[in-house]
């Protein structure tokens, strides 16, 4: 982004959790944001998230009515990509499948100003790879935002092999805006969280697997003994089986590392349609 064209316009792709929290971060800070998604309908849920959660934070008096209104006249919603021709900065959080994220960049960049900063919300996809698929390697970055993304204060800040000093600063300042914490990291599968983190659920889930303990037991050893808030189990219900697995293949393909083999009983129940919380059973059954 140059100097003399600062950030006003955000442009977010993807309506579900992580976009929908993105878009309402954005918003809440005084920035104009247009969401966009496949179908319309996708986009009114994930406006009637942002309205629930502004709700919920005007309730507890984090933020007054007023405030609460603003940031919701901020966003506007489309079914036409074409429209984030005058967005000043775009971010990518759509599914963490590479061939989704490819094709959306490929427009992005065909779209937008040839100043402008594309980001990408992946959890685990090489920036560098999404980078090579534009003619701004340099503006492309990794901004990985944390669920609830309104609640949770990290950034991870993914640099690709050909970003530039100027558009990591950038995105630093922008999240500090946001009022979240920017942790620099460079381009590596899974970055930091994913890395270390999903190892540890995988194995929680082979020491299930193995008939070692119930998930009850394994989240509860790790709720009272290392002061989790919550159990590994119940975390990769809340993430999604589904995009458990697709991290651990994308460990195991870009590191190569036998280690990141994924647990077989995460592969069954993922082909059993056992998503986790959003398909009402994974390791536990809730309530739809």
């Amino acid at each position: 982004m140059s100097a003399t064209h600062p950030i006003q316009k955000v442009g977010v792709i993807g309506a579900g959790t992580m976009g929908n929290g993105i878009a309402h971060v954005f918003a809440k800070s005084g920035f104009t944001v247009l969401i966009s998604d496949l179908e319309q309908r996708f986009l009114d849920r994930g406006l009637a998230a942002i309205t629930k959660n502004l709700d919920r934070e005007a309730s507890k008096g984090k933020i007054t009515a007023a405030q609460q209104q603003a940031a919701l006249a901020h966003i506007s919603l489309t079914t036409d990509r074409a429209s984030f021709a005058d967005c000043d900065f775009v971010i990518e959080a759509a599914s963490e499948k590479f061939a989704i994220k490819q094709e959306i960049f490929r427009d992005l960049d065909r779209i937008c100003r040839p100043e402008v900063i594309l980001a990408t919300n992946t959890s685990s996809i090489s920036i560098t790879k999404l980078a090579a698929l534009t003619q701004r390697p340099a503006q492309v970055i990794g901004m990985h935002f944390f669920n609830p993304v309104p609640m949770m204060k990290l950034v991870e800040v993914i640099r690709g092999l050909a970003t530039t000093d100027a558009v990591y600063a950038t995105i630093r300042d922008l999240a500090l805006q946001l009022e979240k914490t920017p942790v620099e990291v460079n381009d590596a599968p899974g970055f930091v969280s994913n890395r270390v983190l999903m190892p540890l659920l995988n194995e929680a889930m082979f020491a299930v697997m193995e008939g070692v303990a119930t998930p009850e037991a394994v989240d509860e050893v790790f709720k009272l003994g290392m002061a989790h808030p919550m159990g590994p189990l119940t975390l990769a219900d809340f993430i999604g089986l589904d995009v458990c697995l697709d991290i651990m293949r994308v460990l195991l393909d870009g590191l190569g590392d036998p280690k990141y083999r994924p647990c077989p009983l995460l592969v069954k129940m993922v082909d059993a349609g056992w998503l986790g919380k959003k398909s009402g059973r994974g390791f536990y059954v809730y309530q739809k």
